[in-house]
Order: structure tokens, then sequence, then C-alpha cells
């Protein structure tokens, strides 16, 4: 064992991860724990820095529209996140409340929570350490009408520490007669993108057998036909940042984790695939006079018309981020596009791509995240008062295929030696990692024992087992400043939940 109580490098096969996402964060992160070496590349100044992240889907609850099967997934990978990632999770319940314009019902929410509910139990009783999201009998909880005025009566805790508590600024703020009853409180969590991204940060500086290259923008990949080793040709800038250096590097195995841009590597290593790209922002906000600890709170709606689903996300201080799923708020005018026949690569606006690049104009801020604090609103009147709190948390995710409402997907394989991650959520990330490391195994190119995929999550990340809560929150708050956010968004909301009330 080093020093740092990692393993050396258990073989002498080499990996390149281009793209610092959450998908390639996490892989390299993954495989430099498992003893390979690994170069990531990333174009930006920091890793995880894209499309906003918020919400771990421990079930899916957001999305009525998609499946059982990818609620099911939604719930494993998000257990799995949180036996990774512990120290990014914000431990505050979800409240799902259904207005009285929403065609939608309550009670057509309840077969999917039991069904979910039912795995959540299994998966504790095949693994106690799945219990993440408390005991399985609370993972929900339902409010009537006279549960709901009760808790209108009821003081501000301090801290809220029990199911009732985070619904009492629910009940106080909603006008109860333009919402159908019962309310639902789920455990699905909130994450912090700032604390994942100090995690994975940390954890790959202190690992020998991984490179990290930021500010390295990747121009040609090329494979050679007898070795089947990838040359990867990246531009870095020189030690006075005036001047671009070409370099070149080979590698074993590629792994394409580009997010909405995975086409361009796609179009170079000559493999075509049908995706989908959708450009999407979040808004940062702050209501001062809010002295609660509230749940987040979704109002279900039916997405691209005025009345689309708003997200309320708390964090500390005040500060919340807004969703609304209009096009005026987080969905924007031709926003969705497609790849085509000719190339993998979706194209996007010249005006998206350039926010993208360049971030956005003061007057786009404020117009649009008026228009967030707008529609929150209609359903929290005092919500009015809140002002721009920061920058949008903006991105572009890519979606596999045709299907918009995809929300869990992980990889796919093409030629040889080369996959290409294709999350939509970040809780897919580590189902991504396991994937690539099944068809390493299965390619030869490593063993079953090299893998680690006999292993618990926890003995599979030694390193990131190893860090605490302080150095994370630090690292995390200097990555905010740096990205112009709120320190605020990089610290934890709520605490470890109790059983009794989780």
């Amino acid at each position: 064992m080093t020093e740092t109580g990692k393993k050396p490098p258990n073989n002498h096969l080499k990996v390149g991860v281009i793209g610092g996402g959450m998908a390639g964060s996490t892989i390299a992160l993954q495989l430099a724990e498992q003893g390979f070496r690994v170069t990531l590349f990333e174009e930006g100044r920091s890793l995880v820095n894209g499309p906003p992240i918020c919400h771990l889907h421990a079930g899916g609850n957001l999305y009525r529209e998609i499946s059982d099967h990818q609620c099911l997934q939604l719930l494993e990978q998000s257990i799995d996140t949180l036996r990774v990632y512990q120290h990014s999770a914000n431990i505050r319940p979800t409240v799902v409340a259904v207005p009285k314009q929403d065609p939608g019902h309550p009670e057509q929410l309840l077969p999917r929570l039991t069904l979910l509910q039912s795995h959540y139990r299994a998966l504790v009783q095949q693994d106690a350490s799945n219990a993440v999201l408390g005991h399985p009998d609370n993972y929900y909880r339902l409010y009537n009408r006279d549960d709901m005025e009760h808790l209108a009566k009821q003081d501000f805790p301090i801290h809220a520490s029990s199911a009732d508590d985070w619904m009492i600024p629910v009940a106080k703020h909603l006008n109860l007669d333009h919402f159908k009853f019962p309310f639902v409180l789920v455990q699905e969590y909130g994450v912090s993108v700032f604390r994942l991204a100090a995690t994975v940060s940390l954890s790959l500086e202190a690992m020998p057998n991984s490179q990290v290259l930021t500010q390295a923008c990747v121009t040609d990949i090329q494979q050679d036909t007898e070795s089947l080793q990838w040359e990867i040709t990246y531009q870095t800038l020189s030690p006075e940042c005036d001047d671009l250096i070409s370099q070149t590097t080979t590698v074993d195995y590629l792994i394409n984790a580009c997010g909405y841009r995975t086409g361009i590597l796609d179009d170079m290593a000559q493999h075509k695939r049908q995706r989908l790209v959708e450009f999407k922002a979040a808004y940062v906000t702050h209501w001062a006079e809010n002295q609660a600890d509230w749940p987040e709170v979704i109002f279900h709606g039916q997405r691209g018309t005025p009345e689309g689903m708003a997200q309320l996300t708390p964090y500390p201080d005040g500060y919340f981020q807004l969703h609304g799923m209009t096009q005026d708020i987080t969905l924007f005018k031709d926003g969705l596009v497609s790849s085509t026949e000719q190339s993998a690569q979706p194209v996007l606006s010249s005006r998206y791509k350039n926010m993208l690049r360049n971030g956005w104009q003061p007057n786009d801020i404020e117009q649009r995240t008026q228009r967030a604090i707008a529609h929150v609103a209609k359903f929290i009147p005092a919500y009015q008062h809140a002002q721009v709190g920061g920058p949008p948390l903006f991105g572009a995710q890519q979606i596999p295929g045709q299907d918009p409402s995809l929300r869990a997907a992980d990889v796919s394989f093409a030629g040889q030696r080369y996959a290409r991650t294709e999350i939509v959520k970040a809780s897919s990330a580590l189902t991504a990692a396991e994937r690539i490391l099944e068809h390493l195994v299965k390619e030869k190119l490593i063993t079953e024992q090299q893998s680690g995929l006999g292993l618990n999550w926890e003995a599979r990340f030694p390193v990131t087992k190893q860090l605490n809560l302080h150095d994370i929150v630090t690292k995390a708050e200097a990555l905010a400043k740096e990205r112009q956010f709120p320190a605020a968004l990089a610290r934890p909301v709520g605490a470890v939940p109790d059983p009794a009330i989780s």
C-alpha cells in the first residue's frame, strides 16, 4: 500500500477519459481507485461543472411520465451514489404537491411509491448499508388536508428534525384551497454539485496513478489498427498563458465522457449514434425573509406549458434553486436538438453555444430568474419577494436515442476499446463505471479480481472514503467562489436522518 492507502497500479492498462463532468470524473475515480493508470482530460478549469445537479432521484418521483423500470433503476443508483459520495448529500425530504388545475391526482402516485418502498426494503434486507434513505417503512408519508391545517398552526422549529417539521413551512405558505390531497413527503434527497466536484477532485489528486489535465482541449483521436491503442492529441496553455501547446499521449482504452459534445468524438472515431441534446437552466435566488428549513417542493405540471412543473430546492442562508418546466424558464425554444445521419453531434443554435462558452448576459439572467420567481410565487405567494441570488446553473444534457423523457441511462460501446458515457442523471455515473469495468473483464483486458466488482462500494473507494466533510466543504466553497456562485450552495443542508422520521 502507498502512503495514501492506495495500492499501486495492478496492471499496465492505461485508460484515457475525455470529459471531466459527473460521468467522466466518477469513471476516472473508480478506475484509479482500483489501481489503473488513468488520464482525465477536461477543457474547463475544474471538474463536474455542467448541467444543474441538485436532486438525487431516489425513485424518480419528479417524473410522472417515466416507466416504473426507470424509477427502480434511479432508486438503486441513488443508493449507490449516497454510499460513495456520502458527503455530497443534502439530507432533506422532497414534497410532491399536485395543483388543482393539473390533470393528475396524488392518488395516482401511490402504486409507484408502494413499489419503490417494497424494492427499497428488499435492498436493505440484502445489505444493511443500503439504508441510506432511512428506514424503509418511512420511505414516504401522506398528508391530508386536516394534517396540513394542523401543521399550519404550528411554530417553525429552530431546525427541522422530523417529517412534520419539514412540512410546516409548506403548510403555512401554500394556499391549500389550490391543491389536491394528499400531499406526499418522500425521502428523495438533494445533492451538491460543488461537493461532488470537491470529492472527485480531492480523491484524484491523492492518487499517484491518476493524472487530471484541466484546460486541456482534445483536438484529435486516432486508433492504431494493429495495437488498438488510441493516440490522443490535445492542447493546453503554456505556463505563461500566452500560447497553446499541442501534445499527444497514448492509451490502451478510450472513454468518451464529453457530455453534450459526445458526438464530436464519435465523429472523430467514425462511430454513428442517435442522440438528443437539450439546453436547460436552473436559477439561483435569495429569499431573505425566509427563516424556515424547507424541504424540496415539486409542484407537478405539464412540461412545456405555462403551467409546467415548478421545483423549489433549498440551500442554507435563504438561497433556493428554481426550475420551471416552461419554455420561458428552464426549457428553451429550439433548445432540444437531434443528431443526423451525417453527424452524431446534435447542433445547438449559436446563441446557446455562445452561452455555454461565454456565460449569460446580465439582462438574460435577470429576466429568466424573475420569471422563475414569479412561477414559484403562483404556489408560494411570499416568494414574490425573492431576488436574483447568482448566475444560473446551466448546461446542455445529452439523451441517447430519440426519447426526450429518458432519465435512466449509462454507457454504450462501439468499435474496439471505445466506450461512451450517456448518463442523463448524476446518479447513473457509478452504473456507467461498473459497466465499463465489466466490459474490460469481458474483453480480457483486466481480470475479475482486478476490476474490484466483487467488493462492496466502500471497499472499492478507499481513498474517497478517507475524505472528511470539512475538507470537502472547504474545497467546495472555493469552487463555488471560483464559479461566481454563493458559498451557501456548497454547504450541507439538513443532517443524518432519524430512522423514526425518515
